[in-house]
């Protein structure tokens, strides 16, 4: 799942003078690699949990019950883990973070039931809460020891395009996997154990750019932070990352099934899917990253209100193709509109406070990851049609984004504060 963070922290002054620039330029490229793999790895098991209910006979809240433990995994990382990289170095935290990678893939191949499902999935959420951060500062370090006359935009686009890319990438592989392969649900954890581990051994040759921890340096998991001005403004583009999130949710966890109840069964698709999904995301924040915050809000929440409302109604009139297309609609607009959202909470906050008021969105986002698709689990386990459920969790999203664009309305944007 998307764990993408804005860098919101200053490089340590404390990085230590590199002994060659070209070891950062192949250690940029590294962790770039690493960044793709891990977020491929999260992803993968999306067009799998059909073929896991169809083995075992779990329903459907199950399945939601073992992604969502994916989030809980995610959020404890980033709160007690995502930030120690700060004081404790780069490769330090992001070698550990892969390691439990590596291991969330044996869980995957070795305990393949429902209670290894979940621990695998948790652990796969601790590793990914450790590597976005870690991974996004430690690229903005190493490029701007290796290129020092460049501006950073070019990291900042390689770790966009890493990090969603990465999400992209994973269902996909996974999915034609699935579709072409025999074991189907061990080859695609088989792929991502290499790259994993070939991963972790291309770390261990990457410079550090943070020194040690100062002897006694104390320990405090991440704050969160309201901003003291401007805090409607702040909770309403939380408000966004629920909802945007709450999509991103679905198309990894239940996408593949509402395609199998519009008589697409394929693995292929619903990797494509969801490959979809967050190749727009990819694609939208890479196009229109650069504008300001308040312009990407205000193409965001309607792209993504629009996206919403044309999957729902490709379920309802059976018609896997307008599925695809609201799902390409609205992951083009989540893209759009999680960058504008973090850029609102690190405006609002003073330079001090951001990553403590960037941390807040993301507790929000991670919570809409979660509910929202168990509230769909949930319901169908009473009985109620996925059609119908997927109706309901339409308008929970757009209910989050008209209340969203009317706060943001009559709460427009202030000048940025000074740092």
């Amino acid at each position: 799942m998307p764990t993408q963070v804005l860098d919101v922290r200053p490089i340590a002054p404390t990085s230590p003078p590199p002994p060659s620039t070209a070891r950062h330029r192949a250690g940029f490229w590294i962790v770039a690699f690493t960044l793709v793999v891990a977020m491929a790895f999260s992803t993968a098991p999306t067009p799998l949990w059909a073929l896991y209910r169809q083995r075992d006979h779990f329903s459907t809240t199950m399945v939601t019950v073992a992604f969502a433990a994916y989030a809980v995994g995610v959020v404890v990382s980033l709160f007690l883990a995502g930030h120690v990289s700060d004081w404790l170095g780069r490769r330090r935290v992001l070698l550990p973070a892969v390691l439990l990678e590596v291991v969330a893939a044996l869980v995957f191949l070795l305990s393949p039931d429902l209670p290894g499902l979940v621990l695998a999935r948790v652990v796969t959420g601790f590793g990914i809460g450790m590597i976005t951060a870690t991974a996004t500062a430690h690229l903005g370090e190493l490029h701007a020891v290796a290129r020092p006359d460049d501006p950073p935009l070019r990291a900042g686009l390689v770790a966009t395009a890493a990090n969603l890319g990465g999400l992209a990438v994973g269902p996909l592989v996974a999915g034609v996997l699935a579709q072409y392969v025999d074991g189907k649900l061990t080859v695609p954890y088989l792929l991502f154990l290499v790259l994993l581990v070939g991963s972790a051994v291309g770390l261990a040759l990457v410079p550090e750019t943070v020194r040690g921890a100062a002897p006694g340096h104390p320990y405090r998991p991440q704050r969160v932070a309201v901003p003291a001005t401007d805090r409607i403004r702040y909770f309403a583009v939380a408000g966004a990352a629920f909802g945007l999130f709450a999509i991103l949710g679905l198309f990894t966890s239940l996408a593949p099934s509402f395609l199998a109840a519009l008589g697409q069964s394929s693995p292929a698709l619903a990797g494509l899917a969801a490959f979809g999904v967050f190749g727009a995301a990819t694609v939208a924040q890479l196009v229109l990253g650069r504008m300001a915050p308040a312009r990407q809000l205000g193409i965001g929440i309607p792209a993504t209100a629009l996206g919403v409302t044309v999957l729902a109604a490709g379920v309802l009139l059976s018609s896997p193709g307008g599925f695809l297309l609201g799902g390409l609609v609205a992951g083009g607009g989540a893209g759009v509109l999680l960058k504008g959202s973090l850029g609102t909470a690190a405006l609002l906050a003073p330079r001090h406070a951001r990553a403590e008021a960037v941390a807040g969105v993301f507790l929000t986002a991670y919570v809409g990851l979660a509910l929202p698709v168990l509230g769909l689990g949930f319901a169908s386990r009473l009985g109620v049609p996925l059609a119908s459920s997927l109706v309901g969790f339409a308008g929970l999203v757009l209910a989050v984004m008209a209340v969203v664009a009317a706060t943001l309305r009559r709460h427009p944007a202030r000048p940025a504060r000074p740092g």
